[in-house]
């Protein structure tokens, strides 16, 4: 992590307060039921994400800074660790929706228990600013797991509820991003700078380092329901040509038809949303497809999907702000305008790359060094951030990770080609 100097101390506890906030804004809306729900294992409870991030700032901030703190719970320490094997042991993550006590209400005590111990320790000068700034950020991550884990286990409702009501969705006037933008090659930086003063970064985005990249063509837009609706009506789940060997096997053992959420009825396409169930808009961004869905599509369309560091290139060349969870919209919006649209919000867009450690990257010492570089194996590189990622929490060097299999993020594709 990048250490804030200290000027931006006072900026950083504000940023801490904020982001506390924020979660428990985002839970409001749940009752202890939909809290404690658990719809798959690689989904959480609200309940727990709650309790996991005041777990992490009572555990590596307040325990080792804090002289003759007392933790809120001791069993606490085994049911909201994660996966920190040097802590200690963990309640299995499968397991998670088990955990019916504590009840909600337990939950929110223990966060303001934890959030008045923050605020005497930042009184006393006591809080490690590397740690708050990471803090900051793994619940940041958190706030979003929150919001896509509640949304698999509403889609699982045959109620179809709402997380929040349904809203008119705003329409533009201006038409929505087609075509190709070309970028020359030549040698790039890529990745975070270490220790930039007020800035965040997580390890895995580092160091910077060049890199050649050669010259590329990036899609405008990213690629729409519509457009993936036509893939569908080709045949495009059908067509095992069209996909790597394990993508094929993937879709086959899980019977993919169409993008996680989507349902088809005598009107056409639907899908479940943070919203509620809605018609797809076929003007905006596909989301919940895996990578190998986006790797097929892809080969069906002529193209291919970027690699992260063209990825990168191109989002240093057009760094603007998008539809993230700061605009409250919570769907994929329509891309549009002339240029290049979309790199930031909407969905999460799949690049080729594997998720490998960059030149020169070492892991942190301690516990903290198991946040990012124990999951370098096996998983594929999203960029650029979606509509329900805070919009602090956004930014060009950000690497997300996920198995190429997985569906329930707010994940799409942009493509790419050769120049």
């Amino acid at each position: 992590m990048s250490h804030p100097a200290a000027p931006f101390a006072d900026h950083l506890i504000g940023r801490l307060q904020s982001v506390r906030s924020r979660t428990a804004e985002l839970a409001a809306p749940l009752s202890d039921a939909d809290a404690t729900l658990q719809s798959m294992p690689d989904a959480s409870p609200a309940k727990w994400h709650l309790g996991h991030t005041t777990w992490f700032f009572e555990t590596f901030l307040l325990i080792p800074s804090v002289p003759g703190y007392k933790v809120f719970d001791p069993s606490y320490d085994y049911l909201f660790n994660s996966y920190y094997e040097s802590v200690g042991p963990r309640h299995a993550r499968p397991k998670r929706g088990m955990l019916s006590r504590p009840r909600l209400d337990d939950v929110l005590a223990y966060r303001a228990y934890v959030d008045e111990a923050l605020d005497r320790a930042k009184m006393r000068g006591l809080l490690d600013l590397d740690l708050v700034s990471l803090g900051i950020a793994h619940e940041e991550q958190h706030q979003e797991l929150l919001l896509t884990d509640i949304l698999h286990a509403f889609s699982q409702n045959p109620l179809r509820p709402a997380y929040r009501s349904p809203a008119p969705m705003p329409v533009g006037s201006a038409p929505r991003a087609q075509g190709w933008m070309s970028y020359a090659g030549g040698e790039a930086v890529i990745g975070a700078p270490s220790g930039e003063k007020g800035k965040t970064v997580f390890d895995c985005e580092t160091p910077r380092h060049r890199q050649i990249v050669p010259s590329f063509c990036l899609a405008k837009g990213a690629v729409t329901c519509g457009e993936w609706a036509r893939f569908i009506e080709d045949g495009g789940y059908q067509t095992p040509l069209l996909w790597l060997s394990d993508g094929w096997e993937a879709a086959q053992g899980a019977q993919w038809t169409a993008p996680l959420y989507w349902r088809w009825t005598e009107e056409g396409w639907v899908t479940m949303t943070l919203r509620g169930e809605q018609p797809i808009d076929p003007d905006a961004p596909v989301a919940h497809i895996s990578y190998y869905e986006a790797d097929a599509y892809a080969t069906w369309a002529g193209a291919r999907l970027p690699t992260e560091a063209e990825w990168e290139v191109a989002a240093t060349l057009h760094a603007v702000p998008g539809n993230d969870m700061g605009t409250d919209r919570l769907r994929p919006a329509v891309q549009r305008g002339e240029g290049i649209s979309g790199l930031f919000g909407d969905v999460w867009e799949w690049t080729a790359s594997a998720f490998l450690p960059y030149p020169g990257f070492k892991a942190e010492g301690g516990a903290i060094g198991e946040y990012n570089g124990k999951f370098m194996s096996g998983q594929m590189v999203l960029r650029g951030g979606s509509c329900v990622t805070p919009e602090h929490h956004i930014r060009t060097t950000y690497r997300n990770f996920f198995h190429p299999q997985k569906r329930w993020q707010f994940s799409g594709l942009r493509l790419a080609r050769d120049s």
